[in-house]
C-alpha cells in the first residue's frame, strides 16, 4: 500500500545552505491521505538510507530538486532537512516555498503493517520512499514556523501566528564571524515590516448603538419610552425590529468546510483475499497450476504406491495447466469548468473531489471481486436464514474448504443482512451469541464470536469476519462466503490520476484509473452461502 500525505515547511534557506526543513510526518494525528483517514503510530515510519531520499516537485519523479540531508524523530513526528540543488528548478522551489505558494512537504510511504480502527487506518510500520514540495499541507498542526531567506536577512513569521499589532520585526545579525560582528558595530540591524497584517472590517459610528437592546427587559423599556415620544428609543426599537428578512443583503450564505458523503466503504471482500503484484504489461496473466477449473486435480499428478519387494516403481508424470486472469481497467472521470477551478477559494473542493474519485474506484473494484467470487467456488448445503443456519453453514464450509484445497478457511465475508443477523442472534435465554455485549456481567456469556456494533471487522466461530456493503442484500444465496485466502488472488496495479485540458470549451477533465485481474486458484477453497 502506497500512501501520500502532507506536512508544512518549517524553514527555507536560500543562502549558501539552500535548505528546506519541515515536519514531514506527524504521529498520532488523523490525516487525509491517498487511502483516506490514516494515523501513523509513533516511530512507525523508517528511512532505509536518508541520503537517497530525493525532494521532488508535486510527486514528479522526473523533476528532482534536492536530496535529504538529515532526519530526526520524536513523539510528535518525523522531521527532515533537504539540500536544494543550484538548478533553476531548485531556485524556483525555494522561491515558491518562501512566497508560501508551495509550502507543503508531501511524503510517500510504503505501508508494511497496519490495522483498521473505528474510522481510520492505523499504520504501525511503513518505509519512506519519497518527499515532494506541494501546494498545501494536509495536517493543520504542522504550521509554518519561519522562512529564512539567508543567514543575514530577516525572519518572516508565519502569518497565522501574528497578532493585531503592527510593530516591526527586527533581526540582529549573526555575531559568529568577525566580519559580521564589525558590521554590527557600525550599523544597527535593519527594520523589516511584518509580512502580513491582520485587517478587520471596521464598524461605522452610525451603526453603533450607545444604549443597545440586549435583553427583553431593555427592549420593553425602549418600547414604552418610544410610545411616550422618546426619539432615541424610537430609533433603537426600529433598529431592533429590523431582521434578516427585511435586510437580506446583510445575511450572506455561509458554507462550512465540512463535507457530507455516504460513499466511503472499505474493500472488505478484497481484504479477505490474497493479494498479488500485477505485471506492468499485458492484458492476460497466467499462473501454472495442477488445479483445473472444477477445483479438482487433472489426474496426472505424481503418485506414490505400496509395491512388493523388487516390484516396479510407480511412474506417473506430472502435467500442469494455466489458470488465466483477464486484466481489466477501472476508471472514472469528472469534468470541471475553468471558472470553478480558478474562481473557487475553497481548497476543500479539490480534496473532496479526489476523495470521491478514490471512493468510487474502491467501490467498483470491490464489487467486481465479489462478482468474480460468486461465479466460482461451490455452494453449501441449503441452510435456514437463522443463526443456527449460519452456524451449520460455517461448520460444513470450514471442513470442506480444508478437504478440497489443503488450506484452512480463515475468512467469513458477509453482507449487511448477515451483519444484522449476527448482531441480533440470541440463545434461548436471550443472551447474545456473537455480540460480546452483556447487560448483566454476572451472566455466563456465549463464545460464538465477536461481532461489534461499531466495526465491520470481527470474529465468527473462529473465522475473521469482514462485512461488505456490496454483497448480496439480506440473508440470501451468495450473501456470504467462506474462503481460504490462498484460493482467490487479486492482482492490482497502483491507482493513477490524469488531467486533460479541453481547449474548445476551457474545461478540465480529471480521471482516476487502474488495472486489476483476479484468479480463482483453488475454486473449492471457497464456499458460498446457500439458503434452503
Amino acid at each position: 500500500m502506497i500512501l501520500t500525505f502532507s506536512g508544512n515547511i518549517d524553514a527555507v534557506d536560500s543562502g549558501d545552505r539552500r535548505t528546506i526543513t519541515g515536519k514531514i510526518a506527524p504521529y498520532g494525528e488523523i490525516g487525509f491521505t491517498s487511502a483516506g483517514k490514516v494515523v501513523f503510530a509513533i516511530n512507525s515510519i523508517s528511512v532505509e538510507e536518508p541520503s537517497k531520499i530525493k525532494l521532488l516537485m508535486s510527486h514528479d519523479s522526473s523533476k528532482p530538486v534536492g536530496r535529504m540531508q538529515n532526519m530526526s524523530s520524536d513523539n510528535s513526528g518525523l522531521y527532515a532537512s533537504f539540500k536544494v540543488s543550484q538548478s533553476s528548478r531548485g531556485s524556483d522551489a525555494i522561491l515558491l516555498a518562501q512566497e508560501q505558494l508551495m509550502d507543503g512537504l508531501s511524503v510517500g510511504v510504503e505501508v508494511t503493517a497496519s490495522k483498521p480502527e473505528k474510522d481510520y487506518l492505523l499504520v504501525t510500520a511503513a518505509v519512506l520512499r519519497e518527499v515532494s514540495l506541494v501546494e498545501s499541507a494536509a495536517f493543520q498542526s504542522a504550521a509554518v514556523q519561519k522562512i529564512s531567506a539567508s543567514e543575514s536577512e530577516a525572519v518572516v513569521t508565519n502569518p497565522s501566528t501574528e497578532t493585531e499589532s503592527e510593530a516591526a520585526v527586527t533581526t540582529a545579525p549573526d555575531q559568529s564571524t568577525p566580519e559580521v560582528a564589525n558590521a554590527a558595530e557600525e550599523q544597527a540591524a535593519p527594520v523589516v515590516e511584518a509580512a502580513r497584517k491582520i485587517i478587520r472590517p471596521s464598524v461605522l459610528d452610525s451603526q453603533s448603538i450607545r444604549t443597545p437592546i440586549v435583553s427583553m427587559a431593555t427592549y420593553t423599556e425602549h418600547k414604552i419610552k418610544a410610545a411616550m415620544g422618546n426619539d432615541d428609543s424610537k430609533l433603537y426599537v426600529t433598529a431592533a425590529d429590523d431582521s434578516f428578512a427585511t435586510n437580506p443583503a446583510f445575511n450572506p450564505t455561509q458554507y462550512l468546510t465540512e463535507f457530507v458523503s455516504n460513499t466511503r466503504f472499505p474493500r472488505s471482500a478484497i481484504d479477505a483475499c490474497s493479494r498479488g503484484v500485477l505485471p506492468a504489461t499485458g492484458t492476460t496473466i497466467n499462473v501454472p497450476s495442477l488445479v483445473n477449473s472444477d477445483g479438482g486435480l487433472n489426474g496426472v499428478a505424481p503418485t506414490v504406491t505400496v509395491e512388493a519387494e523388487a516390484g516396479a516403481v510407480s511412474n506417473t508424470g506430472m502435467v500442469t495447466e494455466y489458470l488465466s486472469g483477464t486484466v481489466n481497467k477501472y476508471s472514472g472521470m469528472n469534468t470541471l469548468s475553468i471558472e470553478l477551478l480558478e474562481r473557487t477559494q475553497d481548497p476543500n473542493f479539490f480534496a473532496e473531489l479526489t476523495n470521491q474519485l478514490q471512493n468510487a474506484y474502491a467501490n467498483a473494484t470491490d464489487a467486481a471481486v465479489i462478482s468474480a467470487i460468486n461465479a466460482t467456488g461451490f455452494t453449501s448445503t441449503g441452510v435456514a436464514a437463522t443463526a443456527a443456519g449460519l452456524i451449520s453453514y460455517t461448520a460444513e464450509s470450514t471442513a470442506n474448504v480444508y478437504k478440497n484445497s489443503g488450506y484452512f478457511a480463515q475468512n467469513f465475508v458477509g453482507g449487511t443482512g448477515i451483519y444484522n443477523l449476527l448482531l441480533g442472534a440470541v440463545d434461548t435465554t436471550g443472551r447474545p451469541i456473537f455480540n460480546a455485549y452483556m447487560p448483566n456481567p454476572s451472566a455466563l456469556a456465549n463464545a460464538g464470536g465477536m461481532v461489534s456494533n461499531n466495526s465491520v471487522r470481527g470474529n465468527v466461530l473462529g473465522l475473521d469476519l469482514y462485512v461488505d456493503k456490496f454483497m448480496t442484500a439480506g440473508v440470501a444465496d451468495n450473501s456470504a462466503f467462506i474462503l481460504a485466502p490462498e484460493a482467490f488472488t487479486v492482482y492490482e496495479s497502483p491507482r493513477a490520476y490524469m488531467s486533460v485540458n479541453v481547449v474548445s470549451n476551457l474545461q478540465v477533465q480529471i480521471a482516476i484509473y487502474g488495472f486489476m485481474a483476479t484468479i480463482a486458484k483453488i475454486p473449492h477453497g471457497i464456499c458460498r452461502l446457500n439458503i434452503a
